[in-house]
């Protein structure tokens, strides 16, 4: 299993940050049903509340490619970043899981 992480730095104004989760909501339905697909999270910075980032589960890099492809992916990202600062490359790393302890949640 892989990981897909990304990080993401929204425009100033809590209504950015806001349209971010809920676009970033709706962005589930690419995922969902999607072979090779294993869950994903959204994570927001406590110090920088306009910093997220993503990691998404997969079984594989090929996986997430093909995810990538479906039809309206490109456009729904097209509309998240509107709400995003500029930047000049998708930050995005592939990681592969090489210890793994649950976290203790109560």
């Amino acid at each position: 299993m892989i990981a897909v992480i990304s990080q993401a730095w929204t425009k100033p104004g809590g209504h950015h940050a806001e349209a971010y989760v809920h676009l970033s909501g709706e962005f589930a339905r690419f995922f969902r049903d999607h072979p090779g697909f294993r869950g994903r999270q959204l994570v927001r910075g406590l110090e920088d509340p306009t910093h997220f980032t993503h990691i998404r589960w997969f079984d594989s890099v090929e996986s997430y490619e093909e995810c990538t492809r479906r039809p309206g992916y490109v456009e729904h990202t097209q509309v998240m970043y509107a709400h995003l600062q500029p930047y000049d490359s998708y930050p995005r790393e592939f990681v592969e899981v090489v210890l793994d302890e649950e976290p203790l949640i109560a």
